[in-house]
């Protein structure tokens, strides 16, 4: 059993048979984040902070998605993890 990281943003990847993990955070020094249920409540615990602010992109498609957290200069992008099978 393999695990693939999936993108939470991207609508093509989604995994509706499959088993979520958790999720994992990766921040702008290329620092990791085990994260098990709750992305900000357990960034903000580990990092040390009370506050932390929505990170977003622009899609094609002129939408915008929620894609991290931006904790003191932490800039971290949160992906869900899922089970991958062949």
């Amino acid at each position: 059993m393999d695990l693939a990281i999936l993108l939470k943003s991207f609508t093509y990847l989604k995994c509706y048979d499959k088993m979520k993990l958790g999720y994992i955070g990766i921040d702008n020094y290329g620092n990791h984040y085990k994260i098990n249920k709750y992305p900000r409540k357990e960034l903000l615990e580990c990092l040390g902070y009370k506050y932390a602010s929505k990170m977003f992109i622009d899609t094609k498609d002129k939408e915008v998605k929620h894609i991290g957290y931006v904790i003191g200069d932490h800039w971290i992008t949160v992906y869900e993890l899922h089970e991958w099978k062949k």
